[in-house]
């Protein structure tokens, strides 16, 4: 039982010298014993709205080809958020991505998109799988309202 734990130990560790740790990672908990998956939470500040900061929970697998497509999100102001960064953000109905993590070497990954809803003056983070499991693709969405923030302040000065 120790040697067994003594080799998974060694394959994590080459497994993070070749493929890398993630730096975002805040927080790691066991699913017991007799598994090798565990949750990992991660970090995210978004890059051109840099006031929203995520935290992603997802399974990962250690030592397995492909990680369960499972994931949660939630994401909120931590900063100042300012009209001049959502004059940045691509404002189309299918946003843009702003975060991609590979889940498998079968090409699945998991992303966070930013979907801004000009109606409620709102920022919306979806995370998802790329591919489908047991018949869904797999996703989780957190908002951050502008409500009163400098861009909010300042979408309703400009919409006079």
């Amino acid at each position: 039982m120790i040697k067994r734990k003594i080799q998974q130990s060694i394959l994590v560790g080459l497994a993070c010298v070749f493929l890398g740790c993630d730096k975002n990672e805040v927080g790691d908990i066991s699913l017991g014993a007799f598994t090798t998956k565990d949750i990992k939470l991660n970090i995210l500040t978004d890059p051109i709205v840099t006031g929203v900061t995520c935290h992603v929970s997802s399974i990962e697998a250690d030592l397995s080809f492909s990680d369960p497509s499972d994931s949660a999100i939630a994401c909120r102001q931590t900063g100042e958020i300012t009209s001049a960064m959502i004059e940045q953000i691509d404002k189309s109905k299918s946003g843009e991505v702003v975060f991609k993590k590979s889940k498998s070497i079968f090409f699945k990954n998991m992303k966070i998109r930013r979907i801004f809803d000009s109606t409620s003056q709102t920022l919306m983070y979806v995370s998802y799988s790329t591919k489908e499991t047991s018949g869904s693709f797999k996703h989780s969405l957190s908002t951050v309202p502008l409500w009163g923030t400098a861009a909010f302040n300042s979408f309703l000065n400009n919409s006079d």
